[in-house]
């Protein structure tokens, strides 16, 4: 198993050594630093070759997601903080996992194993059987996870750190982000807004600037307009 080299930032100490004690149960992390500030994490990117970043988001003077987008070529980066609200911020940034605070080491795990994935995706490529595409979305809300299946979705939308799934049974709240989703959907689906995603059998026409899908009218973005237009209406 290929080795991935960690660094920890986060102002905490108790908050740090709680992730290099869990990073000492897996063989092939290796933390190579530690840092109480993005400053000094800045400094340490310099000196050494860094895999997995664990990176908290409340520091002083300068925030980890602010830090994070100062980082040209960033590693595989998993949040770990006491607040849930910045988790749509975070998945905008490409991170691979958010982590709120206090977290498990089963939570732990899966997190390296999405970071892994991110990390040597080679090693997925000629090992995995081929798969069937999935006929529906695994949704988790209210401590329950649920199959939607992606013929009952009308459209999906964006609010803030969670997403809406818009159905034949009405509406379903998750935490996630429509990125994310964006990459996990299949072809019937498409981003028609920074907001919104649409299932495209389910819009029904276009007004102005707007599609009909039953009683509801989802905005098309400016920058969407003319892949709306192809997809949907033929040019």
């Amino acid at each position: 198993m290929s080795e991935l080299n960690c660094l920890i930032v986060d102002d905490e100490e108790l908050a740090r050594r709680l992730v290099c004690s869990y990073c000492d149960r897996l063989p092939d992390l290796r933390v190579v630093g530690e840092a109480a500030h993005p400053l000094a994490a800045m400094e340490r990117l310099r000196k050494v070759s860094v895999d997995l970043l664990f990176l908290d988001i409340q520091m002083p003077n300068m925030t980890g997601l602010d830090f994070l987008r100062t980082l040209r070529q960033p590693p595989a980066v998993i949040l770990t903080t006491a607040y849930s609200e910045y988790a749509l911020e975070g998945f905008e940034l490409d991170v691979v996992d958010y982590l709120v605070k206090p977290f498990a080491f089963e939570r732990f795990v899966m997190g390296v194993n999405k970071a892994r994935d991110y990390r040597f995706p080679e090693k997925h490529l000629t090992s995995a059987p081929p798969q069937k595409e999935a006929t529906y979305q695994l949704v988790r809300a209210d401590r329950k996870t649920y199959r939607i299946p992606h013929s009952e979705i009308h459209y999906i939308e964006s609010m803030r750190e969670y997403v809406a799934y818009h159905t034949d049974k009405g509406r379903t709240l998750s935490l996630g982000s429509l990125k994310q989703l964006e990459d996990e959907l299949p072809d019937r689906f498409l981003r028609v807004h920074k907001s919104f995603i649409v299932a495209t059998d389910r819009v029904e026409a276009l007004e102005g600037n707007q599609l009909r899908i039953g009683e509801a009218l989802i905005p098309i973005g400016g920058s969407y307009r003319e892949l709306v237009k192809a997809r949907l209406f033929g040019g």
